[in-house]
């Protein structure tokens, strides 16, 4: 069974979340460490559990999402995985990384863009990859039907959603995306968001003010 480890980084309190079974293969889902003390605080849990980083896993790439990227494919010798509608976006952040203040960016290409209905594999574990544009043109959601877990980047919040006033934002495709590829899923499937507490498909189904 997988077991999920979150850690919130960066201004933002973007969630960074460690998968792993008891392999100890994992992978980590959209590394937003930026200063040392973040890099260090993940590189610990990793060593301490004694885990093999296997791929970095990238749910969409704003900025936030990304930072630590360069840093722990440097580190671990770790391929960056993308959804490869996402790869303009991704590629457009250092040329807004110094206005948010991350004047120390440094940016590393994808190694590998993945479409749609892919699967990774890990250990004794997999993820398949749902495409869930709407918040940005290639987000994805990561899905475990074992363990009824859906790691979500910013397509649904806990009480809320993705916000759609950015590049490759589009209001009545993120609804159409949540709808069709979240709602769909086993109402007690736990989603884990890029920023805030965890929430259900059956809590956001019954009381998410977008959709009641």
């Amino acid at each position: 069974m997988i077991q999920v480890q979150t850690f919130v980084f960066n201004p933002f309190s973007e969630n960074t979340y460690v998968l792993y079974d008891k392999t100890g293969e994992g992978v980590v889902i959209d590394p937003g460490c930026f200063q040392q003390n973040e890099y260090n605080e993940l590189e610990t849990f990793v060593k301490t559990n004694q885990l093999t980083i296997k791929y970095i896993l990238i749910t969409h790439g704003h900025i936030d999402h990304v930072l630590g990227c360069t840093y722990l494919k440097k580190s671990w010798q770790t391929p960056i995985w993308l959804h490869q509608k996402e790869k303009e976006t991704y590629d457009a952040v250092p040329t807004y990384a110094a206005s948010y203040g991350f004047n120390q960016y440094l940016h590393t290409p994808a190694d590998y863009y993945f479409t749609n209905d892919e699967v990774i594999s890990f250990g004794n574990s997999t993820l398949d990859i749902i495409y869930a544009p709407g918040h940005s043109a290639g987000h994805v959601a990561f899905i475990n039907k074992e363990a009824k877990m859906c790691i979500g980047g910013d397509i649904l919040f806990n009480g809320s959603i993705g916000r759609v006033d950015l590049p490759g934002g589009d209001y009545d495709t993120l609804i159409k995306s949540i709808k069709s590829k979240i709602f769909t899923l086993p109402e007690d499937t736990m989603v884990y968001p890029g920023h805030g507490e965890p929430t259900t498909v059956k809590k956001e189904k019954a009381t998410n003010p977008f959709f009641t």
